[in-house]
């Protein structure tokens, strides 16, 4: 009997022991089993040189980050002559871990460059698939901010919360851009194994509302949830090139206008990743790195420097229409063998003119597009031929796994039918004719201009597919080039691989080559198990059977469904181009008429096979909806612009009256991250300052620049209120006279003529009291003024609202020592209201 107890109470010992371990590393021993289950092997933590040694080195139980703390091996004595000290090992990969270099270049089609197909030269691009492989049936989501959250942390981008872009977040799991604590991304999971990691360029995974220098920083890229050691680069969508103000090192912002003149991101951040490789090769030559390149090519603004236009439009690569451009990319793409010989060619869609009915000015105009456009690609894949020649210098590219995905989904048709002088056009429901484009002929890619080429463009350059970025029915959304090389691994250089693959396959890739598990706790937090799998089973054997069976898309309400080889797609019913506040003309949820793909026979998805087979159509939408309850997909939503302009979280909701009493800048996102927005409103801006007896200039407060937006300022001490409308038109409200010295207080009031998005109103200028200026202005600006250009008071640190009438910074030269915003409610009407989701009691 004793023995009995003995044995019984030894049991529970054990078992007690074996709960609190799994406290300890915060999850459940059920969860473990599952978790370890999916993890595969894991390498053996093992110490590397003499124990409790400066020198010492760790490889450690990568599934449990951080380690639990190690314990001092040394011996403590009341002297330091009688005591031996002892080192805790540096935590290092394991041995032969590679470095990483993953690259993702941003709205390329599957058809844009060379190495797929294509016409624009992509050396690079060429150069990482000659020395490894090309896998043709590599997928994203169809739109960037999922793609991006879904690459990073190895999970379906609903299943992090990332069902949409950042600014069109909506209050719903899977939608709301806040990426959870238990699904880390791979600078995290890297940097914790003893990796340096480091990222340049997009992060669009920042929710809006934390998109400031103010933070919080949980969501960016050097904050616990991306892990990255070190960040260059910009938030948001996008930015201009030429002058970028959403650019931080780390979380700290940084001016534009202390560059040069013929200053570009695209080249500057492959400096800044060259520096960095450079710097880490004489500093810490035996640490791995794993460095993120995301550059803003080719995502509008197409932004190349002169030279590359110069050099792509004298090879006159698309003087024969986009019509002949994708015949001529489906001859090259079976010459590459990047799709099968018997593949068709998809049919041009009756939406889309066709080359031959335009006129000559419209001609010329798209052709400039395109070879704007062009340039931008080609100027992008030579820097990030730069940033790998880097590591090929240091004698490192043999042991380094390269990724280099082309594009973060289809190629973009937010340019609308005829292209865009500006983006932030279309964003305000502006769609300009050929005519008001051709005005921005000359400029077209400068920072005169915010282009974005005609959808019929993005149609030729996601050859041999149908339809464009948005759409995630489609391969023409979601199938998107890629190579990877490790030229001390990967053996088959120059091999074609067509296992059907997606974006959240490389985590688990990367973490199989260097030798890491799946982890299972990090910081505390248990982890979801990834939902990726391995591609390194293709390195070896071409043919081996694709191991991701089944792959669900959604987008917009567009949707599909892969399994063995078979594919059901929902395409949306609005083309995703025409860009509206209205309501969605049907169900999302019944609305959309499902076709049906035989992948084994249709490469392309050109032979709908719907009518003729509905069970197993039926089959494959009972499989989406068992998917989608899995991910969070529902509830579905198809619309666009309403998304933008809806409710999100804000650190500035139910705020009526800003007051400023020292210069501010940077502050993004008005309305959300911290600044005043003034759109559809009447509102007051008071500025007392003091002019010394000199007399003063400058900005007093500005929100935008050349692209759109206001400026309040003093002109050779005259008062100036400006609206930019969208380059279109500047109004203008200007006092006679400059100010003397001395305390006043300017006043700009505006009373608007709602409800209504858009409306016009009045302006009134008035100097201590008195009206210097009343007119009013019939529109303005409905929605917004740009992501790329920031709120400042007392300085402009974007572009001038009126390059003719000032330079930035155009520092405020007296003295502000109180400005007041006050703002009246949002004027909008029941229809648009509701059409947004927002409550009268929201803005009353």
């Amino acid at each position: 009997m004793g023995a009995v107890q003995s044995c019984r109470v030894s049991i529970i010992c054990v078992v007690q022991t074996l709960l609190v371990v799994g406290l300890l590393y915060s999850i459940p021993v059920r969860a473990q089993q599952v978790i370890g289950a999916r993890s595969g092997a894991v390498a053996e933590p093992r110490l590397h040189g003499e124990p409790g040694s400066p020198d010492a080195t760790k490889t450690i139980d990568g599934r449990y980050l951080p380690p639990p703390p190690q314990k001092f091996g040394g011996e403590i004595n009341p002297n330091a002559e009688q005591s031996k000290p002892f080192w805790p090992a540096r935590v290092v990969p394991p041995k032969g871990a590679p470095n990483v270099l993953l690259i993702m270049t941003d709205d390329v089609g599957f058809a844009a460059p060379s190495t797929f197909g294509g016409v624009i030269p992509t050396p690079t691009l060429d150069r990482i698939a000659k020395m490894g492989l090309r896998y043709t049936r590599f997928h994203t989501t169809a739109l960037c901010s999922p793609t991006r959250a879904a690459l990073l942390t190895g999970h379906n981008h609903h299943s992090v919360d990332t069902g949409v872009v950042v600014d069109q977040a909506t209050g719903y799991p899977g939608y709301n851009s806040v990426i959870p604590r238990d699904a880390v991304a791979i600078g995290e999971i890297l940097r914790q194994n003893g990796y340096e990691t480091s990222w340049y360029g997009k992060d669009h995974n920042v929710p809006i509302w934390e998109a400031s220098q103010a933070g919080p920083f949980e969501e960016w890229p050097t904050g616990p949830i991306k892990g990255f050691d070190y960040y260059f680069g910009f938030i948001g969508d996008d930015t201009t090139q030429w002058t970028p103000n959403n650019l931080f090192r780390n979380t700290t912002p940084i001016e534009p206008y202390l560059g040069h003149p013929g200053w570009n991101l695209t080249t500057a951040m492959a400096d800044e990743a060259i520096a960095h490789i450079r710097m880490l090769n004489a500093v810490q030559p035996d640490r791995p790195f794993m460095i993120y390149y995301a550059p803003g090519g080719t995502h509008a603004p197409h932004h190349p420097t002169p030279e590359w236009v110069k050099k792509i439009s004298a090879k006159h690569l698309f003087d024969k229409g986009w019509n002949a451009l994708r015949d001529e990319i489906f001859a090259n793409q079976k010459r590459l063998g990047v799709i099968p010989k018997d593949a068709q060619l998809t049919a041009w869609p009756d939406s889309l003119p066709k080359w031959d009915s335009l006129d000559v000015e419209a001609k010329k105009l798209y052709i400039r597009q395109a070879d704007v456009y062009a340039a931008y690609l080609a100027y992008t894949d030579y820097e990030i031929g730069r940033v790998v020649q880097a590591i090929d210098d240091t004698g490192k590219l043999d042991n380094t796994l390269i990724i280099y995905i082309s594009g973060d989904n289809g190629a973009s048709p937010e340019g609308t039918l005829n292209g865009l002088y500006s983006e932030y056009a279309i964003l305000n429901g502006i769609h300009p004719t050929v005519a008001e484009n051709m005005k921005f002929y000359d400029v077209w890619g400068t920072n005169e201009t915010y282009p974005h080429y005609a959808v019929p463009w993005a149609w030729a350059f996601d050859t041999p597919y149908q339809w464009t970025k948005e759409v995630a029915s489609h391969f023409g959304g979601t199938r998107n080039g890629m190579a990877m090389a490790w030229p001390a691994r990967i053996k088959d250089a120059g091999g074609i691989r067509t296992q059907f693959h997606h974006v959240i396959d490389i985590v688990p890739t990367i973490l199989e080559a260097a030798g890491l598990p799946q982890p299972v706790s990090v910081n505390g937090i248990t982890q979801k198990p990834i939902e990726g799998v391995s591609m390194v089973y293709t390195w070896d054997h071409a043919d081996a059977p694709g191991r991701r069976r089944t792959q669900y898309f959604e987008m917009f309400g567009s949707r599909g469904i892969y399994q063995d080889d078979w594919m059901a797609s929902a395409p949306p019913v609005v083309d995703p181009w025409a860009l509206s506040l209205k309501p969605p003309p049907t169900d999302v949820m019944n609305g959309f008429p499902w076709q049906l793909y035989d992948l084994h026979k249709d490469w392309t998805q050109a032979n709908d096979l719907a009518a003729r087979m509905p069970d197993k159509l039926r089959d494959l939408k009972q499989v989406f909806t068992m998917e989608a309850q899995k991910y969070q997909v529902f509830p579905l939503d198809d619309r666009t612009l309403p998304r933008f302009v809806g409710e999100k979280p804000s650190y500035s909701f139910g705020r009526t009256l800003f007051t400023y009493s020292s210069e501010v800048t940077n502050v993004p996102f008005p309305g959300v991250a911290g600044a005043p927005k003034l759109m559809n409103r009447s509102y007051t801006i008071t500025a007392d300052v003091q002019i010394p007896q000199s007399g003063a200039e400058g900005m007093l407060v500005t929100d935008g620049g050349r692209f759109g937006g206001y400026g309040f300022y003093l002109l050779k001490g005259v008062p100036v209120f400006t609206w930019n409308l969208l380059q279109l038109a500047r109004v203008k409200w200007k006092g006679k006279e400059a100010l003397t010295p001395g305390q006043h207080t300017l006043e700009f009031d505006w009373k608007y003529d709602g409800p209504g998005l858009g409306k016009g109103g009045t302006g009134t200028l008035k100097l201590d009291g008195q009206v210097l200026d009343r007119h009013p202005m019939p529109k303005s600006v409905p929605v917004g003024i740009g992501w790329c250009e920031t709120f400042d008071v007392g300085i402009d640190t974007g572009t001038a609202v009126d390059d003719a009438d000032y330079q930035v910074p155009f520092r405020f030269t007296g003295t502000i020592n109180k400005l007041t915003v006050k703002l009246g409610p949002e004027e909008l009407t029941p229809e648009e209201r509701k059409l947004l989701g927002l409550t009268a009691k929201n803005f009353d």
